[in-house]
């Protein structure tokens, strides 16, 4: 329970109908569905429905506050209503404003990019875990607070959710957060009224045109990121992807980049790599990482980037880096009984899939390389022959199969990758994953290479709006 008037700190309404004075707010929510007696609806614009459609619904289950850009034409009398200009902003605000600004105390760090997000904000966790800090995580894979992890459902939370999680982070005596920032969130405003003590842009490539349309903007959602930060934020950029610079243009924030080409603040060289690991050059010092390929030397060099701007010590840092794992997921291996090696990795985007097979054939030798892939329904099309087109020249045998085939034919996903295609006769296409697995690890002799791309570390398959188990690890576990 908290007061309205606290609730309603900086944001801006263009008016109030019938002020009720500083009332006491039960909850709030924007789900019609979840309205309790005392509640505040949110009436938001979404993707799928307009919430606006809905306020007469809350107002029946108990709704004494109601937030929209649009009045209702009948109001009722012993209703509030609070005109706002953009109902998703204003919801960021008031769940900061309900949930007591818990980012006025812990550190939030968010990373964005079309890549290496969930592989970064996990490591972070870890390494500042085990450099002794109370920490929360908010990623695609599991929310955590200390060692108790949540369930979740989207690569970033809604706002009301957000800020519910960082209160509780708060109450728990966390002294760090780490968050995956989408593209998606950005723009609906899922962040807004959150303060980032910093910030971080690992890469951007092909993906989300379904729902960006223009890959500017693609780049101009990621961007907005930065463009918001505070001046007591630090923002930080992998300047070798080439929009690195343009990310971080406008930011009021300090700036830096990190980088294995270039010059940088925070500077990277790859002395080995293998299935066993890496062997890296950081910053002067060489280091073992239990983790594999270049993508994963950026996504290392990105946590220690910023544990040297928390303050930390350099030496503790590297130490603890040398000591970490694989996010669930992500180019995680295991031996096969028929002596090959399987690869699992969530790579479905053309970028993350290229740099995972280009990572397996520069360290394979004279080994095949066996691909597994398949592409999402209802997500964007142009990506599907791509990404067959890469798996295709990257590997020695291919085999097309569904991934999350959602409301789409499994059979007519498959045909658009088969575009991309230049051979008539080096790949099978079976549509069920289970059988496409089987058939990759069958197909694998001693030292041969078989990677199963796309799903990573998901636990199910969503056919038709029902989500069915299936896990990839599973299934290269019976083989």
């Amino acid at each position: 329970m908290k007061k309205l008037n606290d609730i309603l700190q900086d944001v801006k309404f263009i008016d109030i109908i019938n002020d009720k004075g500083d009332i006491n707010i039960n909850g709030l929510t924007f789900d019609s569905r979840k309205v309790e007696k005392g509640y505040m609806f949110i009436a938001e614009k979404g993707e799928q429905t307009d919430g606006h459609l809905f306020i007469d619904k809350a107002i029946e289950k108990g709704a004494e506050v109601v937030v929209c850009e649009i009045l209702p034409k009948e109001q009722k009398k012993d209703i509030e209503y609070i005109k706002v200009k953009d109902s998703s902003y204003a919801l960021g605000i008031l769940a900061r404003n309900y949930y007591n600004n818990p980012t006025k105390n812990i550190k939030l760090i968010g990373i964005t990019g079309t890549n290496g997000k969930t592989t970064t904000v996990t490591l972070l966790y870890r390494l500042f875990t085990c450099l002794g800090f109370h920490c929360g995580l908010l990623s695609t894979i599991e929310n955590k607070i200390l060692d108790e992890t949540y369930p979740t459902e989207r690569t970033t939370m809604d706002s009301i959710a957000i800020n519910d999680m960082l209160s509780k982070m708060v109450d728990k005596g966390c002294e760090y957060a780490f968050m995956e920032v989408s593209s998606h969130a950005v723009v609906q405003n899922r962040i807004a009224g959150l303060t980032f003590t910093g910030a971080v842009f690992s890469n951007i490539t092909l993906d989300h045109l379904d729902y960006h349309k223009t890959f500017e903007n693609y780049i101009k959602a990621k961007k907005k990121f930065f463009d918001d930060l505070p001046s007591t934020a630090f923002a930080l950029t992998n300047i070798d992807d080439k929009n690195g610079e343009v990310m971080i243009s406008n930011t009021k924030a300090k700036k830096y980049k990190y980088s294995l080409n270039t010059i940088a603040d925070f500077k990277a060289k790859i002395i080995d790599d293998c299935f066993d690991g890496l062997h890296l050059d950081i910053d002067n010092q060489e280091i073992y990482s239990h983790l594999v390929g270049r993508f994963n030397a950026y996504n290392l060099l990105a946590i220690y980037s910023v544990a040297i701007l928390c303050g930390l010590k350099k030496e503790d840092v590297l130490i603890q880096i040398s000591n970490l794992h694989p996010a669930n997921g992500r180019f995680e291996s295991y031996h096969l009984k028929n002596g090959a090696v399987a690869i699992i990795d969530y790579a479905h985007t053309p970028d993350a899939l290229e740099n995972v097979l280009k990572t397996i054939n520069s360290i394979k030798g004279s080994s095949k390389v066996i691909t597994v892939v398949g592409c999402g329904g209802d997500r964007d099309t142009s990506k599907r022959p791509i990404m067959a087109e890469l798996a295709e020249r990257l590997s020695d045998i291919l085999i097309l199969t569904s991934d999350n085939p959602r409301t789409e034919e499994p059979m007519e996903i498959i045909n658009q990758m088969k575009q991309g295609l230049q051979k008539d006769d080096n790949y099978y296409c079976l549509v069920d994953r289970h059988e496409a697995i089987r058939l990759g690890c069958s197909l694998a002799k001693k030292g041969d290479i078989v990677l199963v791309a796309g799903k990573g570390h998901e636990n199910y398959q969503e056919i038709n709006h029902v989500k069915h188990h299936f896990d990839d690890k599973e299934e290269v576990l019976k083989y």
